[in-house]
């Protein structure tokens, strides 16, 4: 009996060293076996793109002056990392690789590719195309099956979930457009500065407020402009027809070429909402960030 008891102790003993040795040994990278590239092309190849459903209009990016920009079913600008996810396909890597030149329609309706959920096409700037069509779901994987220059592959559903995004997600959502050098604001139509009349504008790279009593810090006013406006998109966009628009307090953003950005406050609570009107464009964003692009730090003393 004690001789069994020993034994069963020593057996216990190498199973729990080699459960601590499987948990703490250093751990290797994972990496796919025999992954199959589907492209070699770069997110640089590519100055349009075309995204078409089987029940609904098409949506259409083209890059214009090395900038995206929304072309169907709206005319707007676009945002840049949205398009560069949904290039990101080009990317993708698949386990299996099966060559269907001259395939039957029985052949492709296997895969649900007969009749594609979506067709996916990357146009380069002479007009070739990488085409990829998005056919039906592995439910042992939860991958995809795509067609793409005659071989079916089976890669992360994610690639259609991407682009299938909802045109209105896909607008730019920063308030300026990247081209746009801020140089001032001019802030004394908005009720809070309506007194003071409050302008600050960079000077030979200084900040100046038109309120006497100010003391503007220039780090601070940089980190504002940067953090406020440059780099701050919105939370959500909305368009901003025309024949709804009244007359709002508004603000304008003075640029370096000497024209200004008129935005229109059409409400501060519960959210800011900057309209617009020459982009036809709303910019949603929440109380907080709202307060902080209409109040620069201009360091006033208190009363």
């Amino acid at each position: 009996m004690k001789n069994r008891w020993i034994i069963n102790f020593i057996l216990l003993g190498l199973v729990a060293g080699l459960v601590a040795f499987l948990y703490l040994r250093p751990k290797t990278e994972v990496t796919q076996e025999n992954a199959i590239e589907l492209t070699a092309f770069k997110l640089a190849d590519f100055s349009a793109i075309s995204i078409e459903h089987p029940t609904k209009a098409a949506v259409t990016l083209a890059k214009v002056d090395g900038f995206w920009r929304l072309t169907a079913p709206y005319k707007t600008r676009a945002d840049k990392d949205s398009a560069a996810r949904i290039i990101s396909i080009i990317a993708a890597k698949s386990k299996e690789k099966l060559a269907i030149t001259g395939a039957s329609s029985a052949d492709l309706e296997k895969f649900g590719l007969n009749n594609p959920r979506l067709k996916l096409k990357l146009i380069r700037p002479d007009a070739s195309v990488a085409q990829f069509d998005f056919g039906a779901h592995n439910p042992v994987t939860d991958e995809q099956y795509v067609l793409h220059d005659n071989a079916v592959y089976l890669i992360a559903s994610v690639y259609e979930e991407i682009a299938n995004t909802q045109a209105i997600e896909l607008i730019d959502k920063n308030p300026l457009k990247p081209t746009e050098k801020v140089a001032g604001f001019d802030f004394s139509k908005l009720e809070q500065w309506a007194e003071s009349k409050l302008n600050i504008d960079l000077v030979s790279g200084q900040w100046k407020a038109s309120i006497a009593a100010a003391k503007p810090q220039q780090n601070e006013l940089n980190e504002w402009l940067e953090f406020s406006w440059l780099k701050n998109p919105a939370s959500s966009v909305d368009f901003y027809p025309a024949s709804n628009r009244e007359t709002y307090p508004s603000f304008e953003v003075k640029m370096a070429d000497g024209t200004k950005v008129h935005f229109d406050k059409i409400q501060e609570s519960p959210n800011l909402l900057l309209g617009r009107p020459d982009e036809g464009l709303i910019y949603n964003y929440p109380p907080d960030v709202g307060f902080t692009m209409l109040n620069p730090p201009i360091n006033l003393p208190s009363k």
